[in-house]
Protein backbone atom coordinates (compact mmCIF):
# COMPACT_ATOMS: atom_id res chain seq x y z
CA UNK A 1 0.00 0.00 0.00
CA UNK A 2 1.37 3.33 -0.78
CA UNK A 3 1.85 5.53 2.19
CA UNK A 4 -0.08 8.61 1.90
CA UNK A 5 1.81 12.47 2.15
CA UNK A 6 2.02 13.32 5.31
CA UNK A 7 0.20 15.89 6.39
CA UNK A 8 2.87 18.11 7.84
CA UNK A 9 4.83 18.08 4.03
CA UNK A 10 1.33 19.03 2.37
CA UNK A 11 -0.97 21.95 4.91
CA UNK A 12 2.41 23.49 6.49
CA UNK A 13 4.15 24.13 2.71
CA UNK A 14 0.63 26.06 1.65
CA UNK A 15 1.16 28.27 5.18
CA UNK A 16 -1.01 26.88 7.72
CA UNK A 17 -2.54 29.61 10.78
CA UNK A 18 -4.72 28.98 12.90
CA UNK A 19 -7.51 31.42 13.52
CA UNK A 20 -7.04 35.12 13.80
CA UNK A 21 -7.57 36.96 16.92
CA UNK A 22 -8.40 40.07 14.94
CA UNK A 23 -8.41 41.98 12.05
CA UNK A 24 -5.39 44.72 13.16
CA UNK A 25 -3.00 45.51 10.69
CA UNK A 26 -0.01 44.01 11.74
CA UNK A 27 2.63 41.63 10.07
CA UNK A 28 1.75 38.21 8.61
CA UNK A 29 1.04 35.23 11.39
CA UNK A 30 3.79 32.92 11.73
CA UNK A 31 3.59 29.80 8.78
CA UNK A 32 5.65 26.85 7.55
CA UNK A 33 8.11 29.18 6.73
CA UNK A 34 8.87 30.20 10.24
CA UNK A 35 10.15 27.22 10.92
CA UNK A 36 11.93 25.96 8.36
CA UNK A 37 15.24 25.74 10.01
CA UNK A 38 13.80 23.79 12.75
CA UNK A 39 13.45 20.23 11.43
CA UNK A 40 14.68 16.89 11.07
CA UNK A 41 14.50 16.02 14.89
CA UNK A 42 14.53 11.99 14.18
CA UNK A 43 15.78 10.89 17.81
CA UNK A 44 12.34 11.32 20.01
CA UNK A 45 11.44 11.25 23.52
CA UNK A 46 8.01 10.60 24.33
CA UNK A 47 7.83 11.68 28.17
CA UNK A 48 5.03 10.99 30.15
CA UNK A 49 4.89 11.90 33.97
CA UNK A 50 3.41 11.94 37.14
CA UNK A 51 2.45 15.15 38.99
CA UNK A 52 1.21 15.27 42.41
CA UNK A 53 -2.13 15.59 43.01
CA UNK A 54 -3.92 19.28 42.16
CA UNK A 55 -0.38 19.87 40.74
CA UNK A 56 -0.87 19.47 37.06
CA UNK A 57 -1.99 22.75 35.72
CA UNK A 58 0.43 24.55 38.10
CA UNK A 59 3.40 22.05 36.18
CA UNK A 60 2.11 22.70 32.82
CA UNK A 61 1.83 26.49 33.25
CA UNK A 62 6.16 26.28 34.73
CA UNK A 63 6.76 24.31 31.98
CA UNK A 64 5.68 26.62 29.16
CA UNK A 65 6.96 29.65 30.92
CA UNK A 66 10.53 28.68 30.89
CA UNK A 67 11.52 25.65 28.72
CA UNK A 68 10.10 25.73 25.24
CA UNK A 69 12.51 28.60 23.94
CA UNK A 70 15.30 27.01 26.31
CA UNK A 71 15.49 23.43 24.30
CA UNK A 72 15.30 25.00 21.02
CA UNK A 73 17.96 27.71 21.81
CA UNK A 74 20.37 25.29 22.36
CA UNK A 75 19.32 22.91 19.60
CA UNK A 76 16.58 20.46 20.82
CA UNK A 77 13.00 20.82 20.21
CA UNK A 78 9.81 20.70 21.90
CA UNK A 79 7.30 19.06 19.75
CA UNK A 80 4.15 19.55 22.04
CA UNK A 81 2.80 19.17 25.91
CA UNK A 82 -0.60 17.78 26.83
CA UNK A 83 -3.08 16.76 29.70
CA UNK A 84 -3.87 13.25 29.65
CA UNK A 85 -7.50 13.27 29.66
CA UNK A 86 -8.03 10.32 31.02
CA UNK A 87 -5.64 10.54 33.74
CA UNK A 88 -5.64 13.80 35.69
CA UNK A 89 -2.11 13.23 36.99
CA UNK A 90 -0.42 13.04 33.83
CA UNK A 91 1.40 15.12 31.82
CA UNK A 92 3.11 14.43 29.02
CA UNK A 93 5.20 15.97 26.40
CA UNK A 94 7.50 14.86 23.13
CA UNK A 95 11.00 16.40 22.97
CA UNK A 96 13.33 16.02 19.71
CA UNK A 97 17.44 16.22 18.77
CA UNK A 98 18.66 15.73 15.50
CA UNK A 99 21.33 12.90 16.67
CA UNK A 100 21.79 10.47 19.68
CA UNK A 101 25.05 12.60 20.27
CA UNK A 102 23.02 15.39 20.59
CA UNK A 103 20.30 13.82 22.89
CA UNK A 104 23.52 13.27 25.48
CA UNK A 105 25.06 16.46 25.01
CA UNK A 106 22.08 19.23 25.05
CA UNK A 107 20.46 17.05 27.50
CA UNK A 108 23.72 18.02 29.70
CA UNK A 109 23.71 21.43 28.92
CA UNK A 110 20.18 22.13 29.73
CA UNK A 111 20.43 20.16 33.33
CA UNK A 112 23.92 21.46 33.82
CA UNK A 113 23.09 25.06 32.76
CA UNK A 114 21.58 27.74 34.97
CA UNK A 115 18.02 27.87 33.95
CA UNK A 116 17.16 24.39 34.82
CA UNK A 117 19.14 25.02 38.20
CA UNK A 118 17.22 27.86 39.16
CA UNK A 119 14.08 26.19 39.14
CA UNK A 120 14.28 22.61 39.45
CA UNK A 121 13.28 22.81 42.79
CA UNK A 122 10.02 23.90 42.14
CA UNK A 123 9.07 21.70 39.05
CA UNK A 124 11.02 18.47 41.15
CA UNK A 125 9.11 19.83 44.27
CA UNK A 126 5.26 18.54 42.14
CA UNK A 127 6.64 16.11 40.13
CA UNK A 128 6.11 12.67 41.65
CA UNK A 129 7.96 10.07 38.97
CA UNK A 130 9.40 10.89 35.37
CA UNK A 131 10.56 7.52 34.22
CA UNK A 132 8.03 6.63 32.12
CA UNK A 133 10.11 7.45 29.02
CA UNK A 134 9.60 5.95 25.27
CA UNK A 135 12.88 6.61 23.25
CA UNK A 136 11.83 6.46 19.79
CA UNK A 137 12.81 7.25 16.39
CA UNK A 138 10.35 7.57 13.02
CA UNK A 139 9.65 4.25 11.39
CA UNK A 140 10.04 5.18 7.67
CA UNK A 141 11.48 8.46 6.13
CA UNK A 142 8.45 11.13 5.99
CA UNK A 143 6.87 9.24 9.04
CA UNK A 144 8.59 11.98 11.68
CA UNK A 145 6.75 14.69 14.20
CA UNK A 146 6.22 17.86 12.18
CA UNK A 147 7.63 20.93 13.89
CA UNK A 148 4.51 23.28 13.74
CA UNK A 149 4.48 26.73 14.07
CA UNK A 150 4.59 28.02 17.63
CA UNK A 151 1.72 29.55 19.05
CA UNK A 152 1.07 33.18 18.55
CA UNK A 153 0.36 34.89 21.74
CA UNK A 154 -1.10 37.86 19.98
CA UNK A 155 -3.67 36.32 17.71
CA UNK A 156 -4.23 33.07 19.70
CA UNK A 157 -4.79 34.23 22.66
CA UNK A 158 -6.85 31.54 23.43
CA UNK A 159 -3.87 29.03 23.01
CA UNK A 160 -3.57 26.05 21.00
CA UNK A 161 -6.62 23.97 19.74
CA UNK A 162 -7.71 20.51 18.71
CA UNK A 163 -6.71 17.18 20.27
CA UNK A 164 -4.07 14.82 20.26
CA UNK A 165 -4.13 11.37 20.53
CA UNK A 166 -1.29 8.65 20.62
CA UNK A 167 -1.75 5.09 20.28
CA UNK A 168 1.22 3.24 21.36
CA UNK A 169 1.90 -1.02 20.43
CA UNK A 170 3.71 -3.39 22.76
CA UNK A 171 5.59 -5.21 19.65
CA UNK A 172 6.82 -8.59 19.98
CA UNK A 173 10.78 -8.09 19.68
CA UNK A 174 12.15 -8.16 15.66
CA UNK A 175 8.30 -7.39 14.35
CA UNK A 176 8.09 -3.60 14.06
CA UNK A 177 8.14 -3.48 10.58
CA UNK A 178 5.82 -6.07 9.68
CA UNK A 179 3.39 -4.81 12.49
CA UNK A 180 4.26 -1.17 10.85
CA UNK A 181 2.83 -3.10 7.26
CA UNK A 182 -0.08 -4.78 8.57
CA UNK A 183 -1.05 -1.42 10.69
CA UNK A 184 -1.23 0.90 7.25
CA UNK A 185 -4.90 0.04 6.38
CA UNK A 186 -5.71 1.36 10.27
CA UNK A 187 -3.68 3.87 10.48
CA UNK A 188 -5.73 5.24 6.93
CA UNK A 189 -8.64 4.58 7.99
CA UNK A 190 -7.93 6.88 11.12
CA UNK A 191 -6.96 10.09 8.77
CA UNK A 192 -10.18 9.05 6.67
CA UNK A 193 -12.19 9.51 10.32
CA UNK A 194 -10.69 12.94 10.51
CA UNK A 195 -6.95 12.91 11.55
CA UNK A 196 -4.05 14.48 10.80
CA UNK A 197 -0.76 11.93 11.14
CA UNK A 198 1.65 13.42 13.14
CA UNK A 199 3.77 10.65 13.14
CA UNK A 200 4.25 6.72 13.31
CA UNK A 201 7.10 6.08 15.54
CA UNK A 202 9.20 2.96 17.19
CA UNK A 203 11.39 2.42 19.71
CA UNK A 204 15.01 3.35 19.12
CA UNK A 205 16.55 0.37 20.38
CA UNK A 206 20.09 2.04 21.33
CA UNK A 207 21.90 1.83 24.84
CA UNK A 208 20.52 4.95 26.83
CA UNK A 209 23.45 7.86 26.16
CA UNK A 210 22.01 9.63 29.22
CA UNK A 211 21.82 8.02 32.45
CA UNK A 212 20.24 10.60 34.67
CA UNK A 213 17.33 10.61 32.71
CA UNK A 214 15.71 7.13 32.49
CA UNK A 215 14.08 5.47 29.32
CA UNK A 216 11.79 2.29 29.45
CA UNK A 217 13.73 -0.66 28.04
CA UNK A 218 10.49 -3.32 27.77
CA UNK A 219 10.02 -2.75 24.24
CA UNK A 220 10.01 -2.83 21.38
CA UNK A 221 7.00 -0.23 21.19
CA UNK A 222 5.49 1.37 17.78
CA UNK A 223 3.59 4.84 18.47
CA UNK A 224 1.21 6.30 16.08
CA UNK A 225 0.47 10.12 16.73
CA UNK A 226 -3.06 12.34 15.20
CA UNK A 227 -4.43 15.61 15.77
CA UNK A 228 -8.00 16.01 15.76
CA UNK A 229 -10.46 19.30 15.40
CA UNK A 230 -12.71 18.32 18.22
CA UNK A 231 -13.95 15.34 19.84
CA UNK A 232 -16.92 14.69 16.82
CA UNK A 233 -13.85 13.71 14.86
CA UNK A 234 -11.75 12.14 17.73
CA UNK A 235 -14.90 9.81 18.14
CA UNK A 236 -15.14 8.39 14.81
CA UNK A 237 -11.45 7.39 15.16
CA UNK A 238 -12.24 5.87 18.39
CA UNK A 239 -14.89 3.57 16.79
CA UNK A 240 -12.25 2.22 14.51
CA UNK A 241 -10.32 1.93 17.27
CA UNK A 242 -12.12 -0.97 18.54
CA UNK A 243 -13.54 -1.85 15.47
CA UNK A 244 -9.80 -2.65 14.57
CA UNK A 245 -8.52 -3.92 17.78
CA UNK A 246 -9.29 -7.81 17.25
CA UNK A 247 -7.61 -7.45 13.47
CA UNK A 248 -4.34 -6.09 14.73
CA UNK A 249 -4.42 -8.09 17.85
CA UNK A 250 -4.97 -11.28 15.77
CA UNK A 251 -1.86 -10.26 13.16
CA UNK A 252 0.38 -11.98 16.42
CA UNK A 253 2.97 -9.55 16.59
CA UNK A 254 1.86 -7.77 19.56
CA UNK A 255 2.56 -8.75 23.33
CA UNK A 256 -0.44 -7.07 24.54
CA UNK A 257 -3.75 -4.40 23.85
CA UNK A 258 -2.80 -1.44 22.20
CA UNK A 259 -3.18 2.09 24.96
CA UNK A 260 -5.00 4.44 23.55
CA UNK A 261 -4.30 7.99 24.68
CA UNK A 262 -6.10 11.21 24.37
CA UNK A 263 -4.30 14.04 25.10
CA UNK A 264 -5.13 18.03 25.41
CA UNK A 265 -2.87 20.53 23.86
CA UNK A 266 -1.44 22.77 26.61
CA UNK A 267 -1.83 26.36 26.22
CA UNK A 268 1.37 26.98 24.08
CA UNK A 269 2.02 23.08 22.52
CA UNK A 270 3.39 23.37 18.75
CA UNK A 271 1.29 20.13 18.21
CA UNK A 272 -2.30 20.82 17.99
CA UNK A 273 -4.94 21.38 15.36
CA UNK A 274 -3.97 24.23 12.75
CA UNK A 275 -6.53 25.17 10.41
CA UNK A 276 -6.41 24.69 6.66
CA UNK A 277 -5.95 27.35 4.00
CA UNK A 278 -9.10 27.39 2.88
CA UNK A 279 -11.10 27.35 6.36
CA UNK A 280 -8.38 29.69 7.69
CA UNK A 281 -9.79 33.61 8.95
CA UNK A 282 -10.96 35.49 11.83
CA UNK A 283 -12.54 33.14 14.29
Amino acid sequence: MKRATPWSRLSLAAGLVAGSAGSMASPPPPTAGTVEHLKDFPVIELRRYTIKPGERRNFAEYFESFFPEAFEQIGAIAFGQFLERKNSSHFTWIRGFHTLDDRAALNAAFYDGPLWKEHRATMNGILEDSDDVLLLRPVEPGSGIPVLPAVDPVRQARGARGIVAAQIFAVKPGAVDAFAREARATFAGYRGAGAREAGVLATLDVPNNFPRLPIRADGPFLVWLGIFEDDRALEKAELLVKESASGLSGTGLLRGAPEWVVLEPTRRSRLRWLAPPATAGTR
